[in-house]
């Protein structure tokens, strides 16, 4: 509950803004009168008078947040107009404000009286009881009535101000909606991709390493034997890399136990391509995010490493302005596309979580992915 004082002060501010409003108004209708006779200057007016309107109402939500107590008004989305109307609608309030002041300077004139007349003798005990008892009960109407003035204030700004708080709440909704749409999207397609790794790469690869030992069985010559056991082994090893390539496509597991830095680091090392990481994270940050950024910086290693034909990317990861914030540059060709199935998942995966994903790649190169997210 706000300080009654408070309270005093911002109704005592918001008659002094009034003033302020009111004469903006005029100014404003002068102008609007002159840019009737003077036409090319009609949209000039037309849109400086909603600027400044904008920049007094920025003002007012301040004094109703920290004096009114009216809370965080959310931002008006189209303001402009509304915000003139809204400085109009003020008027009543900051009248009725000078009102209850101007009341309560005539009742301190009038207590001066009092006590003057006390002093001097001139008025009896039950006189001064009397005069005492109803100053008080004008006194406690006074401040009820500035206390009023302060609600009303109040509730014309939220009545205005707040007008798109619902249209501000079905957009969430909706891009909310969005979001889940496409990160839906996003898995179907990273499923649709680990079943062609799996069918294309791995199956066929346990496919041969089949035929190789089912040759092997039957050959009666030892070292044609050894030799096609030997290639079967090679070829078992490879099979298990890319299963565990699929495996951490699938979910990064380390990230259990390691953190981001280091795991990324694991990344670099089986990379064709050189990779240069600087991860300062003062605070390890949720999983959900650690995982979409290894997502990314594990998509874009691998398009430098395939199509731009890069021979040094970099990784810097760090905390600016409670943003989570992932630089991943490589010195390729450039003109990778940001629609692609790829790229696009991944900035539906990283707006899932009120996050950004920027990709700059010029023909010619360098290609830069740049990830923001909030560090909660």
């Amino acid at each position: 509950m706000t300080h009654p004082a408070r309270v005093g002060v911002g109704v005592a501010a918001g008659v002094l803004t009034a003033a302020g409003g009111l004469a903006f108004l005029l100014a404003a209708a002068v102008a609007g009168a002159a840019s009737a006779v003077v036409p090319p200057a009609r949209r000039r007016i037309g849109a400086l008078v909603p600027q400044y309107a904008t920049t007094l109402v920025r003002l007012e939500r301040r004094r109703l947040g920290e004096l009114l107590g009216a809370g965080e008004l959310p931002p008006v989305r189209t303001a402009g107009w509304r915000d003139v109307a809204y400085l109009a609608a003020r008027l009543l309030p900051g009248a009725l404000g000078a009102l209850a002041f101007g009341l309560l300077g005539i009742g301190a004139v009038l207590a001066w009286i009092l006590v003057s007349a006390t002093v001097r003798g001139d008025l009896s005990l039950a006189e001064i009881l009397l005069q005492v008892v109803i100053g008080a009960v004008l006194l406690l109407l006074n401040v009820q009535a500035i206390a009023s003035v302060g609600a009303l204030d109040v509730r014309i700004a939220r009545r205005l101000l707040d007008r798109d708080a619902r249209a501000a709440l079905e957009d969430r909704v909706r891009e909310l909606a969005s979001t889940r749409a496409g990160v839906i999207a996003a898995v179907d397609a990273e499923r649709r991709r680990i079943e062609r790794d799996l069918h294309d790469g791995l199956q066929q690869r346990l496919v041969a390493l089949g035929m190789l030992l089912g040759r092997a069985r039957r050959s009666r010559d030892a070292e044609r034997t050894y030799a096609l056991v030997t290639q079967a082994h090679e070829d078992l090893q490879r099979a298990v890399e890319e299963l565990r390539e699929v495996a951490w496509r699938v979910y990064p597991s380390a990230l259990e136990e390691s953190d981001l830095g280091e795991v990324l680091g694991m990344v670099a090392q089986r990379s064709t391509v050189p990779v240069r990481i600087r991860c300062d994270l003062p605070v390890r940050p949720d999983r959900q995010i650690e995982t979409v950024l290894y997502f990314v910086a594990c998509e874009a290693l691998t398009n430098a490493a395939k199509h731009a034909a890069a021979t040094l990317v970099t990784i810097d990861i760090g905390v600016r302005e409670g943003t989570v914030r992932m630089r991943v540059r490589d010195d390729g060709a450039g003109g990778a596309d940001p629609s692609g199935p790829g790229l696009s998942g991944l900035a539906r995966r990283v707006a899932a979580l009120d996050g950004r994903l920027r990709v700059e790649s010029p023909a010619g190169g360098p290609t830069t992915v740049l990830t923001e997210l909030p560090c909660g």
